[in-house]
């Protein structure tokens, strides 16, 4: 069976300038879009927007900069799951059947940073036809306290186990720009767009778009990077955006 692997930007389903607002319209849009497909085995991963992204900042919490402040755990993540309840239902009254998947009980890290995220209850949920709708989180770090799991690193976790075909990180940009402002068709290696990528202006910290480039490259699956307005063609299994490949 064909497994699809697609991240829902936080920047495309939030207002990140906004803390903890939700772009109704904009999840309402991708909701119906992926509510109109069938598929043999899809997993969604989404963002953290102006949810997870503005309790992290505000404790200093990031992928390598940790904190062992309990109540910063539980801002973070309780903030990432009212946004993934708000994923979810979206995702359900478009006849999804869609199920939570909180990754700070289930997914850690070892001391030398290494994620261990298993992924065989996902095979389960897959396994019954369920959608199973993972987010950025924070995640135990073994003598660091907890540190940020991003959604792109998630991405990463699940596309080799769960033998993903297809991937897609939808963003707010039609893909990866040059320098020119034009998307770039295709990349097959970080240095053939080093120089014209940058980081998001808004808070964020997991990285921008050279870190989903470099998150992609990583990958033997088939990825895309595209805006919202290629979802419905990715989706379709057609080219959208920039398609990343090794």
């Amino acid at each position: 069976m064909t497994t699809l692997l697609l991240k829902l930007g936080g920047s495309v389903i939030t207002d990140k300038d906004e803390p903890e607002t939700v772009d109704e319209d904009a999840l309402e849009a991708a909701a119906a879009s992926l509510g109109a497909v069938d598929f043999d085995r899809l997993v969604v991963v989404h963002g953290g927007g102006s949810f997870g992204h503005h309790h992290a900042s505000a404790h200093g919490v990031s992928r390598t900069d940790g904190s062992t402040d309990a109540g910063a755990v539980r801002d973070i993540h309780g903030a990432m799951c009212e946004l993934n309840d708000a994923v979810v239902d979206a995702l359900a009254d478009e006849g999804v059947p869609a199920v939570p998947v909180h990754p700070f009980s289930a997914a850690y890290r070892s001391d030398d940073g290494h994620l261990v995220h298993p992924t065989t209850q996902l095979a389960a949920m897959l396994d019954q036809g369920w959608v199973p709708v993972l987010h950025g989180d924070v995640v135990t770090h073994d003598d660091a306290g907890a540190t940020i799991l991003s959604g792109d690193e998630i991405i990463v976790a699940l596309a080799g186990n769960l033998g993903a075909s297809r991937i897609g990180l939808c963003s707010t940009v039609p893909g990866v720009l040059d320098d020119d402002g034009d998307v770039v068709p295709e990349i097959t290696a970080y240095e053939e767009v080093a120089d014209a990528l940058g980081e998001s202006e808004s808070t964020d910290v997991t990285g921008g778009m050279a870190a989903k480039v470099e998150t992609l490259l990583a990958l033997d699956s088939d990825s895309y990077i595209f805006g919202p307005g290629d979802l419905d063609a990715f989706l379709a299994g057609e080219a959208a955006g920039t398609h990343v490949r090794t």
